[in-house]
């Protein structure tokens, strides 16, 4: 697989879907990944990736910044809020608002520093215990908590349990952005991102399957 190819996928998926071209932004997933890697993705023209950790992030992207104009930093992993700061200062896009405490010093931050990432807000939909989010049942009250105190939450996010139809995730997922006007959805990986096309996904983020296998967890 290459990037090429994923991108082709993404390309036939929002045609069959009827969805406008382009209407769906790759997000490359680089965590783990080798500079080698990463820059080779980057030469080929794309600009949009994901991380997971803060710390690995901090320690990859600011030369790769330096050397390549208009990279979109996306973190798509869980955020404890200590590291909340860093992450706000590096990252375009957080996808994993979770918790009304990371919210809350979200907003605080966003005072301080004059600026604030678009947030995604995580919806744990499979109800999954060991799983970051917030539960389906409580995401109306959170999206307007959060809404409230003048976060830009672009959007949901979710990642599917293993062992069940994802579809029936992005669905539940879709049908909750709707009914809070809230307009993106970041969802889909490398094994159903033309699932979630189907079912309005801005958003797909694809690791491996432009990458390679990632060398560590």
């Amino acid at each position: 697989m290459s990037l090429h190819d994923i991108t082709s996928r993404i390309a036939k998926a929002e045609a069959d879907a009827g969805r406008t071209p382009g209407s769906v932004q790759l997000i490359a997933v680089s965590k783990v990944q080798p500079d080698t890697r990463v820059a080779a993705v980057l030469d080929e023209g794309h600009r949009y990736f994901g991380e997971n950790r803060v710390q690995e992030a901090e320690g990859k992207w600011p030369a790769f910044q330096q050397q390549y104009d208009g990279v979109g930093l996306h973190l798509i992993g869980p955020l404890q809020s200590n590291k909340a700061r860093s992450a706000m200062e590096l990252f375009d896009v957080i996808h994993t608002l979770d918790r009304p405490k990371l919210a809350q010093t979200f907003a605080r931050l966003a005072q301080e520093l004059g600026r604030c990432p678009d947030m995604f807000v995580q919806v744990n939909t499979g109800e999954e215990a060991q799983k970051a989010g917030v539960l389906p049942a409580d995401a109306d009250a959170f999206i307007k908590e959060c809404q409230s105190l003048d976060l830009p939450v672009r959007g949901l996010m979710c990642i599917p349990p293993v062992d069940e139809e994802a579809a029936l995730h992005f669905a539940l997922l879709a049908k909750i952005a709707a009914r809070n006007g809230v307009g993106d959805l970041s969802m889909g990986m490398s094994s159903d991102f033309e699932k979630a096309i189907a079912l309005g996904a801005t958003h797909v983020r694809v690791g491996s399957a432009i990458f390679g296998e990632r060398s560590a967890g």
